[in-house]
């Protein structure tokens, strides 16, 4: 008898955001995947949001680029990368370094990371190499230069659950960081003192939890922190000594924040008095105080000055670098620090060595063996694109990111891409709305399949390891990246053979002239072996060759020195930010994530559960915005931006400011027919950090005057006409989409069977018609099981969407699938709220009402809901709470 091979399982890190949550994957001897989250890890200890546990629903080839392809024809790898080495030596030959450019991302490893680095800035010598990182948290390293001396990020996750006032400003940490968001939950059940204060123009689901929420106006967050550094200076809680011996410029700082009294503040920030009151109150009275930050606070064209007029409340309060205290910035991808520690942006070095130092760039060259380094910084992500729009730049290489979806002026990029004479992309993805524009594609190792490190958002190091083989031809991007620079005539200085190589060099190099103590520092492990490197447990820097740390909890500046050069922190001086004009005709348009899906959804985009809680683009707008445009929920409309219009459907509700709209940031041309975001969005960047302001644009809404409406289902893909609104979404046994038009359809059952892509047949199809009210159904049953199914009607269509797309493949009666909802023996769960069980609200809500379930453990023990990764459990809480009269508690 033959026993089975027991499962594999291997520890890895999620690909996610910048908690960096530790991952366990098993893989049985069929080749199928699980994950749980990896108890162990001290990110997450176990811990997993909707995202992390689906990922293995995302791991299918479909779509997946595993060729190397020259203008669309499949060649060989060596083929591809002669074209790729030859053109970029020509255009460097022609037009000198310049003229070329990287454009990375942090979902790169730092390995990949180190050797795009290397070529570029050490042997091409240019340093135009920028990374979408630009767009999450370039504020946050010039505000921590500024501050003091080096990108330090001061704290730990640990603080979060010692603290006894957490403010998170710029941050929706329940649904952007839920596991942090989960550890923060718990700390407060255990400790109910504790307070959280949440600054955010929206009320979002991280007010679940909130004492105190304080709806900002947006962009004036730094005059909120000024008035705050004036309170602390009059109730006497500046703390004098530890300025005098630690800090340099506070008095200058002082000054300028000295013309923010509260009524100056309540006017430009439009807080009340009370809440303005008892928020600096309780900072002023709060020794272990952390202020938590994220896109909200970096995304803004004063992102650096927010950055440091949050750091000066806390230098000025001594309240940095010990337990439970600290300015903390949360990264927004799994290797957005990974990428800073190795210079991946365009004006860094590695190391956390500075560019525009002579003396870095000596160290780095003499390291590197290099025939010649960057001597200036190079462009950022915004005028990279420009650059390459008007010709400045004649080839690009862009690694692991979408930036026709992500970036600003998201127009402008796709014509400097169709403009540019030479676009390389590497991606694991064939059609993506980048790779539509490439010269060449490079097939890349995807999640599972790659192996390096990443670092998360409290300096942890984890490895990313292999579990899966590569499929096709893909290759990690760091071989690719290697394989170029060989070609181009640097085979020497880029001998790796594989990530642990990589890995002892940057080591090495974080160590080199220790004297000067820079922060990153992981000298420990500059000659650790291939066995060593593979079983890597996380750490956390600085591991310094003197001594390894323990990895656990190492913060920074609890001593009270700092990295510049006298070792003092610097008070940063911020003069009052210009005052916006308001419009009597546009509103505020904010972007951001939803709680199931990442980025612009290539990864998140293939499964059906993170799709089920929110499957189309959507403007969350007030009631009294709705009735001024004369837009209904659920209706279409369309926004307006000063280049370009979309159209979303309308989520009326009060969790937006009047005269604001939030749209979410992922939906891309593979997924709507018009729903691009940053379409809209102006370029206008930070000028110090470089960083869009994206969280502050201008749109005008109007209706989408449709003359119908549509919904369909289908095991098999759908085949979109050219309509003016269509969202596609991913379900358990094919796929769901949204659908209108503005033009009468002319013939219904025509428009379903070029929507099927099959001819009516009277034995498998079924219809109902009525034709004087505009309704129109079809569906295909096939051995008794639903194949198909569309709705049309001149209002948005009234069948269930998660009832319906659960019935593919299901055996049932004719009539059932074309009413469109459930019966008795098939009850309609709703939409869904929890993605991690399917749980939706009409099953939620029937646990409330029938059940008398009283708290989110009565409906968790009930119907499973939130009992997975607790993504869900604010949405729970707030239907619990619209039942008059229930006690909520957590």
């Amino acid at each position: 008898m033959v026993c089975p091979t027991p499962p594999k399982s291997t520890r890895t890190t999620c690909p996610y955001c910048g908690v960096g949550c530790g991952i366990v994957t098993t893989v049985d001897d069929l080749g199928a995947v699980s994950v749980r989250g990896d108890e162990e890890h001290p990110a997450n200890f176990g811990r997993l949001c909707s995202k992390g546990s689906a990922l293995a629903e995302t791991l299918d080839l479909d779509g997946r680029l595993l060729e190397p392809e020259i203008d669309g024809i499949q060649v060989s790898w060596n083929t591809a990368l002669e074209r790729v080495a030859q053109t970029f030596k020509h255009t460097i030959q022609t037009y000198g370094p310049d003229s070329v450019a990287f454009y990375v991302s942090g979902q790169c490893l730092t390995e990949d990371y180190y050797v795009a680095n290397k070529l570029m800035k050490g042997f091409i010598g240019s340093a135009n190499i920028d990374t979408n990182s630009r767009l999450c948290m370039a504020s946050s390293v010039a505000g921590h230069i500024r501050a003091f001396g080096s990108d330090t990020v001061p704290g730990v996750y640990e603080d979060l659950e010692l603290a006894d006032l957490i403010v998170l400003t710029g941050s929706n940490l329940a649904w952007c960081h839920p596991v942090l968001y989960q550890r923060i939950v718990a700390a407060k059940t255990s400790r109910p003192e504790m307070r959280i204060v949440v600054i955010d123009p929206r009320r979002t689901a991280t007010c679940d939890i909130a004492d105190l929420h304080l709806p900002i106006r947006p962009d004036t967050d730094v005059v909120l922190f000024l008035g705050l550094l004036r309170f602390l200076d009059q109730d006497g809680a500046i703390n004098s000594t530890y300025i005098d011996a630690h800090t340099a410029g506070f008095e200058a700082a002082l000054t300028s924040a000295l013309t923010f009294d509260l009524e100056t503040t309540m006017a430009a920030t439009g807080i009340n008095q009370t809440d303005l009151h008892t928020f600096y109150q309780w900072i002023s009275d709060t020794e272990k105080t952390v202020t938590v930050y994220s896109q909200g606070v970096n995304q803004s064209i004063s992102g650096t000055d927010k950055v440091n007029a949050i750091i000066n409340t806390h230098l000025a309060t001594g309240r940095i670098g010990r337990p439970g205290m600290g300015p903390f910035s949360v990264t927004g991808q799994p290797n957005a620090m990974g990428g800073r520690e190795v210079g991946g942006l365009a004006n860094q070095l590695a190391a956390h060595m500075q560019i525009e130092n002579p003396d870095h760039r000596h160290l780095v060259q003499a390291f590197w063996s290099s025939p010649t380094i960057a001597t200036k910084p190079g462009l950022k992500a915004v005028d990279l694109f420009k650059a390459i729009s008007n010709g400045q730049v004649k080839a690009v290489w862009v690694m692991a990111t979408n930036p026709v979806d992500s970036m600003p002026d998201a127009l402008q990029v796709e014509h400097a891409l169709q403009a540019c004479p030479f676009v390389v992309v590497s991606d694991i993805l064939k059609n993506t709305d980048t790779t539509r524009h490439a010269n060449v594609l490079l097939p890349a190792t995807g999640w599972g399949e790659k192996d390096g490190t990443v670092t998360n958002s409290e300096r942890r190091i984890s490895r990313q390891r292999k579990f899966l083989p590569s499929p096709g031809n893909a290759k990690p991007d760091w071989w690719a990246l290697t394989e170029v620079a060989r070609r181009m005539g640097w085979d020497q200085h880029f001998n790796y053979h594989g990530s642990a190589d990589i890995f002892r060099e940057h080591a090495a190099l974080s160590a080199i002239d220790t004297d000067r103590a820079r922060d990153f520092d992981i000298g420990a492990f500059k000659d650790v072996s291939n066995s060593t490197y593979e079983t890597l447990h996380p750490i956390q820097w600085p591991a310094r060759f003197t001594g390894i740390s323990t990895g656990q909890n190492n913060r920074m500046f609890g001593d009270g020195k700092f990295y510049t050069h006298d070792g003092r922190a610097n008070f940063v001086t911020i003069d009052s930010p210009p005052k916006r004009q308001p419009s009597a005709r546009r509103l505020v348009l904010n972007t951001g994530r939803v709680r199931d899906h990442w980025h612009t959804m290539t990864r998140t985009g293939k499964s059906a559960k993170l799709s089920a809680h929110l499957a189309e683009p959507y403007a969350e707008i007030t009631k009294s915005d709705a009735k001024h445009v004369g837009v209904h929920d659920a209706e279409l409309v369309k926004l307006h931006g000063a280049k370009k219009s979309i159209v979303v459907r309308a989520l009326v509700n009060d969790g937006q400011q009047t005269g604001t709209v939030f749209v979410p940031m992922h939906w891309t041309d593979q997924f709507t027919a018009n729903g691009r975001i940053n379409t809209l969005m102006s370029a206008d960047a930070d000028p110090i950090s470089g960083q869009p302001g994206l969280k502050c644009g201008a749109v005008n809404i109007t209706p989408f005057a449709a003359k119908w409406y549509g919904f369909a289902v289908s095991r098999q893909p759908l085949t979109i006409p050219d309509i003016e609104y269509w969202a596609t979404s991913k379900t358990k046994n094919g796929w769901r989409a949204e659908l209108a038009g503005l033009v009468s359809l002319e013939n219904q059952t025509t428009f379903a069977e070029n929507l099927f892509c099959r001819p009516l047949n009277p034995k498998t199809w079924r219809t109902y018609i009525d034709a004087s009210h505009g309704i129109y159904r079809f569906a295909v049953i096939e051995d008794e099981r639903l194949v198909s199914a569309l709705f049309l009607d001149r209002k948005p269509a009234t069948a269930s969407r998660a009832w319906l797309a659960g019935q593919l493949g299901e055996a049932s009666a004719d009539t059932i699938f074309l009413s469109g909802r459930g019966g008795a023996d098939r009850p309609d769960p709703g939409s869904i709220i929890c993605a991690c069980l399917g749980i939706g609200v009409n099953q939620i809500n029937a646990a409330i009402t029938n059940s008398q379930c009283r708290t989110t453990a009565d409906i968790g023990a009930k119907t499973q809901a939130g009992t997975n990764c607790g993504s869900c459990l604010p949405e729970i809480r707030a239907l619990l709470k619209v039942k008059e009269g229930l006690p909520i508690t957590q």
